[in-house]
């Protein structure tokens, strides 16, 4: 990896008369150090092909086309094609997707990226992520800016009030190896929210789509027993005692009392299609 070359986000948007559009969650980082981190974070390396969510001005775009092998550079915003053309210049391991990240065939990638590395709008980032899990097998790790709320929620523990489905499948997934709060001073404009930069490393691959539309029936109706949260969704309600009593597991247990794995284990007792 080489020594990091600034590129300036202020002088980048302002050269070009730019401004964030805070209607697409545009809150630019201006702490290039972190930009630092997040590479190596998930030890990008020479032969990764990496995913970025969000180029923006290409700040972090740019530190990853000096590191990595390849880089998709997905961005919503083609005003900013100047200053990514500026900042990108002789880099021609880039490919840029003018396209909304939420609506791109993220199978269809060529190269197939091994690592997403992204400052995320964070209207999109919990299912970014996890659709990422699934969707792209092969992705090793993610390094992504958030609010930070969610990413207290992918790391919740169970029977706090952030534990829900989507702790359950980041959880199953991956293992966190950075959680690290951030200010909102770094960001151009500050977000009124506080962020976090959260790296994670898969352990595992997602779980198929009947168990994912299991854990989320399990925490459709939180008030409910997981029992009558599971039936109301369809579920046999015989099956469903026989797999809580299987996993030595009260009648009246929540969803949210459930760990990752006693989840997995539960949906394997109970017959669940979609």
């Amino acid at each position: 990896m080489t020594g990091p070359t600034r590129l300036g986000v202020r002088r980048l948007l302002e050269a070009h008369g730019l401004r964030p559009d805070t209607d697409l969650g545009q809150h630019f980082l201006l702490d290039e150090n972190l930009v630092d981190l997040s590479l190596r974070a998930v030890d990008v390396a020479a032969d990764d092909i990496v995913l970025e969510i969000g180029a923006g001005p290409g700040v972090l775009t740019t530190a990853l086309a000096r590191t990595a092998k390849h880089v998709h550079a997905v961005e919503i915003d083609r005003r900013l094609e100047p200053v990514l053309t500026e900042a990108l210049e002789g880099h021609d391991n880039v490919d840029v997707h003018w396209a909304d990240a939420m609506k791109l065939a993220l199978e269809g990638l060529t190269p197939a990226p091994t690592v997403l590395v992204a400052n995320l709008p964070y209207s999109i980032a919990t299912p970014i992520v996890l659709e990422s899990m699934w969707r792209l097998p092969g992705l090793r790790a993610w390094c992504v800016m958030v609010q930070r709320e969610v990413g207290d929620r992918w790391l919740a523990v169970p029977a706090s009030a952030l534990y829900g489905a989507p702790s359950v499948v980041v959880q199953l997934v991956a293992e966190a190896i950075l959680r690290r709060p951030v200010g909102r001073e770094v960001f151009m404009p500050r977000p009124r929210v506080d962020s976090a930069l959260i790296a994670l490393r898969r352990i595992a691959q997602a779980p198929d789509a009947a168990t994912r539309a299991f854990i989320r029936a399990g925490f459709a109706q939180r008030r409910k027993t997981l029992s009558n949260a599971l039936v109301s969704a369809g579920a046999d309600r015989a099956m469903v005692a026989a797999g809580l009593t299987a996993l030595g597991l009260s009648s009246t247990v929540r969803a949210q009392d459930l760990t990752p794995a006693q989840f997995l284990e539960l949906r394997v007792q109970v017959p669940w299609t979609i």
